[in-house]
């Protein structure tokens, strides 16, 4: 069975659980608050976190440097913007894991462990080319 499948039809079954738990420990009002709460703060902490991110990119394409690392943890905080204001308690457990930015770094670094570093001033080789104009010849 396609694994997009199970991840759409499971996630809502683990938040429907992970509420009916809680609001039977705490109450259904204070669930219902806690919901809120949570999607209010971290909103909040994505604007602060995606504010801090544009200065520091900013501040990379000043030194003339490739914001890569911005770039990254500026998509991370726009998803984990959306999965706090998802309704829920596991998406807001990650929504908070993608916020902390020492989380996010080892968020990357597990998923892009394989990967060779991208480095601009790298020279590996050099590529002679002669560009012949056509229009010269006739």
């Amino acid at each position: 069975m396609n694994t997009f499948f199970l991840f759409i039809i499971g996630l809502p079954i683990l938040e429907i659980f992970l509420m009916i738990e809680i609001g039977a420990n705490i109450g259904a009002l204070s669930t219902i608050a806690l919901i809120f709460l949570t999607a209010i703060i971290g909103v909040y902490f994505a604007r602060l976190q995606g504010i801090q991110t544009l200065k520091s990119a900013m501040i990379s394409l000043y030194q003339k440097k490739i914001p890569i690392n911005e770039l990254l943890s500026g998509a991370s905080i726009g998803i984990a913007a959306l999965l706090l204001i998802i309704p829920g308690f596991f998406t807001d457990f990650v929504g908070f894991l993608f916020l902390i930015p020492f989380t996010r770094k080892i968020i990357f670094s597990i998923a892009f462990k394989n990967k060779k570093k991208f480095n601009i001033n790298e020279k590996d080789e050099v590529i002679d080319v002669e560009i012949i104009d056509k229009k010269d010849e006739l």
